[in-house]
């Protein structure tokens, strides 16, 4: 029999194949070129009355660039994609060639953002694109590739007077004080020329199709990459109540003052849009799809709690435990009683806490009360945690995440609390899809109450480690790391996948 980190790891495969960008753009995208010629995206048909363009920012555009070029061949006039600092040696030593250009591609690669901020090289990039959709007319299509993942950062044009150092610093001091990626996507659209709806309004009249790879919960496409061809939902008012929540209204550039006072308080209508068609290509939900879609045909009771998991990974971690708990009881028999009554009410309350949306934990937890002790079962999520750092450890969100995990469910063996649970055998993982978690070479990591316990026989403190946030350290003094997910860079990003696996012993 397979052990469970062998089926976790192949959920992880699966999901992250199947937002890769060469399938997903391969599935979605065809062109028919037949006396008058169209591009045909998920169904929908675009004409090509005179040129295709294609522009593109982001860490997955490269792939997915190469898969578009592909795809339109000779129909494709010219393109100009912006992509992140050595990406392509990278890709290149990483042997992953059917991500790169051909020798004689007619798309122009621009690499800049080191370290995913804004750079004097991504600035070069956003100006070469926004001057070509500056010169597009109405017969034209301009074909859009996002990937959210450092797709803001690759787009900078600041509002002039704003010079580019003064808006990097103005969003390095908000993530300082722990702003949301939420919010810095906010004040960074509201300082720029091409976020916010910006590309679609300079590429008018020209028809505007945006293929986009999601990285951010729910898939608002006015935040992905900070929305460039969407109408914003968020005005100048907005702006300036994240820079007052954050005490920053007072030590603004001057530049920067300029502009919030002389930007327009009403967002751009949705009539302005018309010419302009965003699909969503890939996102987390398709990738938990197909790893339910795996873990079924492992032979698991398979189901996905919710894509959209977000807020500080302990308290995420709570949740998860209790969960588990719950499951364990069901294993053991126990599914009514004081106990589970009580883990159900922790649980209602984790998720209201947590206010994660389009969750629904009742109706969650009663469609785990119908599943056997017969079956394995595989819970599967998605989305984000935050991690607030505090030691000068090495690790990443997802190996956190992991951690906290098995040792939550490690204390609640201890205390006896959950007795049931020794009649299961459990397993956790976190896994970013980008094939990166934190400063480390690991996605993610795989955990156990049982790896936990044979730490503590070790000597070693778990609590040291997740306190210095060295979650990375403590997983790699275990069989040579097994205990990591390292899968090398992935080309692809949908944010993060969360699985536990369980079966009775």
């Amino acid at each position: 029999t397979m052990s469970l980190r062998e089926h976790a790891l192949s959920l992880f495969r699966g999901a992250v194949g199947t937002v890769r960008p060469a399938p997903m753009l391969k599935r979605a995208v065809k062109l028919q070129g037949d006396g008058c010629p169209q591009l045909l995206v998920k169904g929908q048909a675009f004409p090509l009355k005179r040129d295709l363009y294609l522009v593109g920012f982001g860490k997955a555009v490269l792939g997915m660039a190469a898969a578009a070029e592909e795809i339109l061949g000779d129909h494709l006039t010219r393109g100009i994609i912006n992509v992140p600092l050595g990406i392509q040696e990278s890709l290149r030593r990483a042997g992953m060639q059917e991500m790169l250009l051909k020798p004689h591609s007619k798309i122009q690669v621009i690499e800049g953002a080191k370290n995913n901020l804004p750079d004097a090289e991504a600035l070069k990039g956003a100006v070469a694109i926004q001057e070509l959709a500056e010169g597009l007319t109405a017969d034209d299509l301009l074909l859009v590739l996002i990937s959210g993942r450092g797709g803001s950062a690759l787009l900078p044009a600041p509002i002039p007077p704003i010079l580019l150092e003064e808006k990097e610093k103005l969003t390095k001091m908000l993530a300082s004080r722990g702003a949301a990626i939420q919010e810095l996507n906010i004040v960074r659209k509201t300082l720029s020329v091409l976020k916010g709806g910006g590309l679609a309004q300079v590429a008018h009249p020209a028809q505007v199709v945006s293929l986009i790879l999601s990285d951010v919960i729910g898939d608002p496409l006015d935040i992905i990459a900070s929305g460039p061809t969407a109408a914003s939902s968020h005005s100048v008012q907005d702006c300036l109540q994240i820079l007052t929540k954050y005490n920053l209204l007072h030590n603004l550039p001057s530049s920067v003052e300029t502009v919030l006072s002389s930007s327009p308080t009403k967002p751009t209508g949705p009539e302005n849009y018309s010419h302009v068609s965003n699909i969503i290509l890939g996102s987390n939900t398709l990738a938990l799809e197909e790893a339910k879609r795996q873990a079924e045909g492992l032979g698991y009771a398979a189901l996905v709690l919710s894509a959209a998991i977000h807020g500080e990974v302990g308290r995420v971690a709570t949740l998860y435990c209790q969960l588990i708990q719950l499951v364990c009881l069901g294993f053991a028999g126990l599914g009514e009683g004081p106990r589970s009554d009580e883990l159900r009410g922790n649980l209602l309350q984790l998720a209201a806490e947590l206010q994660i949306p389009g969750l629904d934990l009742g109706e969650f937890v009663q469609a785990l009360r119908g599943l056997g002790p017969d079956r394995p079962i595989c819970i599967l999520a998605g989305g984000e945690t935050t991690v607030q750092l505090q030691g000068s450890g090495k690790g990443g969100r997802n190996q956190e995440l992991a951690l906290r995990v098995g040792l939550g469910l490690h204390r609640a063996q201890a205390t006896g609390a959950s007795s049931p649970q020794g009649r299961c055998e459990i397993l956790f993982f976190s896994g970013g899809t980008d094939g990166q978690d934190g400063p480390t070479e690991a996605a993610g990591a795989f955990c156990s109450p049982a790896l936990v316990a044979e730490a503590l026989r070790e000597g070693l403190d778990v609590e040291v480690f997740l306190r210095n946030n060295d979650s990375y350290t403590f997983f790699s003094q275990f069989q040579g790391g097994h205990h990591l997910l390292v899968t090398g860079l992935t080309g692809t990003n949908v944010m993060d996948i969360h699985a536990i696996l369980i079966r009775a012993t």
